[in-house]
C-alpha cells in the first residue's frame, strides 16, 4: 500500500449518527449502536448522536443543525426510508441535498438484493450526498440493511468522499 493511500485510510472522520424511530431509545437503538460501532471500530469518532420522530420538520431541523456543525464531516442516518406514510426520511433529506449521489441508493438496493432481502429491495429507499461540504448518508433502520451499507458501501468509501469534498475548500 502506497503512503498516500495508506494515510487517506488513517484518516479520522468526524460524523454524526442520527436514528429515525417514533419507537427506538437510546437502550433499544440497535442500528444506531451498529452504526455507532462500526465507524469507531474504523477509528472514526462520533460527535454527535440523536435519535428523533419520524417526522419530516424534525428530521430537517435536525440535518440543519448536524451539517452546521465544525466538528462533524459526515452525517449517518437510519430509519424512516421505508414506503409506509409515516416513512419520510428520504423527503426531508433530498431538498436539502446540494449534490445527490444516485449510485449509492442504486448499489444499495443492489447488494440489499443480492445478500440480503431479495425481491423486497424494491421496497427500499436510500440516498446519499453533500450538504454544506458534509457527507450525507441515508440508511434502513433495519440492523441487516446498516450493516450491509456500512461495510459494502460506507466505510469503504467514507474518507474518500470527505477527502473529495473538501479538497477544494480554503482552510
Amino acid at each position: 500500500m502506497s503512503n498516500e493511500l495508506h494515510k487517506q485510510h488513517a484518516m479520522k472522520v468526524s460524523c454524526a449518527v442520527v436514528t429515525v424511530s417514533d419507537t427506538r431509545n437510546e437502550e433499544t437503538d440497535k442500528s444506531g449502536k451498529l452504526m455507532k460501532a462500526l465507524l469507531e471500530e474504523s477509528g472514526h469518532e462520533i460527535n454527535y448522536y440523536t435519535i428523533i420522530p419520524d417526522d419530516k420538520e424534525t428530521i430537517t431541523n435536525t440535518m440543519e443543525h448536524a451539517v452546521q456543525l465544525e466538528d462533524i464531516d459526515a452525517v449517518l442516518v437510519n430509519g424512516g426510508t421505508g414506503i409506509s406514510g409515516r416513512d419520510v426520511t428520504i423527503e426531508a433529506i433530498q431538498p436539502l441535498l446540494d449534490k445527490e449521489l444516485p449510485g449509492y441508493g442504486e448499489l444499495f438496493r443492489y447488494l440489499s438484493y443480492q445478500y440480503d432481502i431479495g425481491t423486497a429491495s424494491m421496497l427500499s429507499r436510500a440516498i446519499a450526498g453533500v450538504v454544506n461540504n458534509r457527507i450525507i448518508f441515508a440508511t434502513p433502520g433495519s440492523t441487516g440493511a446498516v450493516k450491509l451499507a456500512m461495510e459494502r458501501l460506507i466505510l469503504p468509501e467514507l474518507v474518500h468522499a470527505v477527502k473529495e469534498i473538501t479538497k477544494d475548500l480554503l482552510k
